[in-house]
C-alpha cells in the first residue's frame, strides 16, 4: 500500500498484522496470480502457506490450535489480501467470517473439539446455502433432511458454492419440515467424504477465478445427528447471523481490491507521459483521482465501523449492510475508472487493472446482492 491508507485508523499490533499479511500476499500471491487467474485454479503450495502463516483460524481459540485473534483482524486480513489478490482473498473470507464463526457461535462442545482443530491446521470449509431457486430468497430450499434412528438422509442440490473444489467440511443448509417454512431449516455439518456426498460441476467465471465455486449433489447422503449445526429448525438463524457478519467480509475485499488497483494506477499516471507530462500533472486526471480515493476512505470507514461494532457485541445489522452496499458499488467504480485512465493498456491482460475489474462485479451479488442490502437497511430505517 503506497500510503498506508488503512494504517492510520489501527491499533500498533492492528497495524503489524496488516502489514504482515500485505507482505505475504506481495511475496507469495503476487508471483502466482497471473497463472491461477488463467488456470482457474488455487495453488496448492499456496494454500498449504495460508495455513502456516495462521490465516485460516484467525479467530480459532489457541486450545484448538488457532491464532485467537479478533473478528476485525480476520477483515483486516480479508483487505490486505485483496489488493493483491481477491481470488485469494475470499478463500480466507469464507473460512473465517462465514464457517468458523458460525462453527464457535452455534457449534457443540463435541463439534468444535472436531472440526476447530482440522480447520485451524489444514481443512478448508465451504458454507452452502444457494440453490437453483433459491438466491435471494434464501430461504426457499428444496434440499430436504429426513430423519433416521441414528443419523439424517440429506437429498438435493446446491450451486454457487465457494471453495467448494477443495473444502474437506461444509456447512449444508436443508428444510426437514417443509410444512414448517423456514423454521424447518437446520444447518447440517457435512464432511466431504460423507457416504451420498459429491461435488459436481466447477464453475468457468468472470472474476475471481482462482477461487473454486461448484456445485453439490446430496444424494441420500448421511449425516450423523451429532453433526446437526446449532439446534433442529434454527438453520434460518445460524444464516442470517453469520451472512451478516460475513458482508463485513465481503465489504473488506472490495475495499482492499480497490486500493490495490488504485495504488497501481497511481503508478501509472506518474511514469505514463501525454503531451510532454505526465498524466498525473493533468488537472482533470488529478481529480478523477481524488474522487476515487475519497470514496474508497469513506468506504473503507464504513467496513471498519461494522467491524468495530461486531467485535464490541453492539448491534452491526445495518452497518454491515451499509458497509457492503457502498463497498462493492465503490470498487466497481474505481476498478472501471483506472481502467479508463490506463486506456489501451488497461484492456489487456498483460497489466492487472483488468483482473481487478472483473473481480470486482462479484461484490455486488454474493453473501446478499445490492438490492438485499438496500432492502435491510430500508427495514432497518422504515420499519
Amino acid at each position: 500500500m503506497s500510503d498506508n491508507h488503512a494504517l492510520t485508523h489501527l491499533r500498533e499490533e492492528e497495524q503489524f498484522f496488516f502489514e504482515t499479511v500485505r507482505d505475504f500476499a506481495c511475496e507469495k500471491v503476487l508471483p502466482l496470480r497471473e497463472r491461477m487467474d488463467h488456470e482457474g485454479k488455487m495453488d496448492p503450495a499456496l494454500m498449504k502457506s495460508l495455513w502456516e502463516m495462521g490465516l485460516m483460524g484467525i479467530e480459532i481459540p489457541e486450545k484448538w490450535g488457532g491464532a485467537e485473534g479478533s473478528f476485525f483482524m480476520s477483515c483486516l486480513a480479508i483487505e490486505a489480501m485483496s489488493m493483491v489478490d481477491a481470488a485469494v482473498a475470499v478463500v480466507v473470507d469464507v473460512q473465517n467470517t462465514l464457517v468458523i464463526n458460525a462453527l464457535l457461535r452455534w457449534g457443540s462442545e463435541d463439534i468444535k473439539d472436531r472440526y476447530l482443530p482440522l480447520l485451524a491446521e489444514k481443512w478448508l470449509g465451504a458454507y452452502a446455502l444457494s440453490e437453483a431457486g433459491s438466491g435471494s430468497d434464501a430461504f426457499a430450499l428444496s434440499c430436504r433432511a429426513e430423519e433416521q434412528p441414528d443419523h439424517w438422509i440429506l437429498n438435493g442440490q446446491k450451486l454457487w458454492i465457494t471453495n467448494a473444489g477443495e473444502a474437506e467440511l461444509f456447512i449444508v443448509f436443508a428444510n426437514v419440515n417443509p410444512d414448517a417454512g423456514h423454521r424447518g431449516i437446520t444447518a447440517f455439518l457435512v464432511e466431504r467424504g460423507f457416504e451420498g456426498f459429491s461435488v459436481g460441476k466447477k464453475e468457468d467465471k468472470l472474476g475471481i477465478r482462482a477461487s473454486s465455486t461448484c456445485e453439490l449433489v446430496l444424494k441420500d447422503c448421511r449425516v450423523p445427528k451429532a453433526n446437526v449445526l446449532g439446534e433442529v429448525g434454527v438453520g434460518y438463524k445460524v444464516a442470517i447471523e453469520t451472512l451478516n457478519e460475513g458482508r463485513i467480509g465481503i465489504g473488506a475485499q472490495m475495499v482492499g481490491l480497490a486500493q490495490g488497483c488504485l495504488d497501481y494506477t497511481k503508478g501509472y499516471l506518474s511514469e505514463r507521459k501525454q503531451f510532454g507530462k505526465p498524466l498525473a500533472a493533468f488537472q482533470g486526471v488529478q481529480f478523477q483521482f481524488a474522487q476515487m480515493a475519497a470514496e474508497l476512505e469513506a468506504s473503507r470507514l464504513c467496513v471498519y465501523n461494522a467491524a468495530r461494532l461486531r467485535e464490541t457485541g453492539k448491534a452491526f445489522v445495518r452497518e454491515a449492510a451499509v458497509a457492503k452496499l457502498i463497498s462493492s458499488q465503490m470498487a466497481q467504480r474505481v476498478t472501471s475508472q483506472c481502467l479508463d485512465l490506463l486506456g489501451g493498456y488497461g484492456f489487456v491482460k498483460e497489466y492487472p487493472v483488468e483482473k481487478f475489474f472483473r473481480d470486482a462485479k462479484i461484490g455486488t451479488i454474493y453473501e446478499g446482492t445490492t438490492n438485499m442490502q438496500l432492502m435491510t437497511i430500508a427495514k432497518m430505517l422504515l420499519g
